[in-house]
């Protein structure tokens, strides 16, 4: 019977084998460590990092301000008083303006999707071509509001249209015909 084949080449592959085992072990090692120490990352939107900065500058008193553009995504500003505040294309996604004073604020290309106004006041406000699917506005006052070409629900514009009245102060529409009510 031959002798088994034993060169210095078979123990030197024998020991670089070993040697790739050892380092494989040792980066499994770490990035096991690496996956208990180290909590993931949660990722953020860049809309939803635009709507944290524009947070920052927030204050419970915006009367009169001009936040054109600015975007609030999912934002808790209810009471938050917003007067004649110039909110012209501003974006309100799934945001709370609950009890918020919106009287006479220009909301024109205002995008507020899913957006609660309830108990908010809306007097003299201006709403045209706003976008403000899946919103809710119960018990909102609108006396005086321009909602011209203003998309909303169908139940939430007949709602509005039960208690639209006065005619807007800045363009003279009435509230009424703003909302198609017939």
């Amino acid at each position: 019977m031959p002798a088994p084949l034993s060169s210095p080449h078979t123990s030197a592959v024998s020991q670089a084998w070993g040697l790739v085992a050892m380092v494989t072990s040792a980066l499994m090692a770490v990035w096991v460590c690496l996956l208990i120490v180290v909590p993931p990352a949660l990722a953020i939107t860049a809309p939803e990092l635009r709507g944290q900065r524009a947070l920052q500058d927030l204050q419970p008193d915006m009367h009169g301000r001009s936040l054109q553009q600015a975007e609030f995504l999912k934002a808790s500003l209810a009471g938050y008083d917003f007067r004649k505040a110039d909110l012209r294309g501003a974006v309100f996604n799934n945001s709370d303006l609950r009890g918020a004073d919106l009287r006479e604020a220009n909301l024109g290309d205002v995008v507020a999707y899913a957006t609660r106004f309830d108990d908010s006041d809306l007097s003299g406000a201006i709403l045209r071509n706003a976008m403000l699917m899946q919103s809710r506005f119960s018990g909102v006052r609108i006396e005086g509001a321009d909602f011209t070409d203003a998309v909303l629900d169908l139940p939430q514009q007949k709602q509005l249209c039960q208690r639209a009245s006065g005619s807007n102060p800045v363009t003279g529409v009435l509230t009424r015909d703003s909302l198609a009510c017939r």
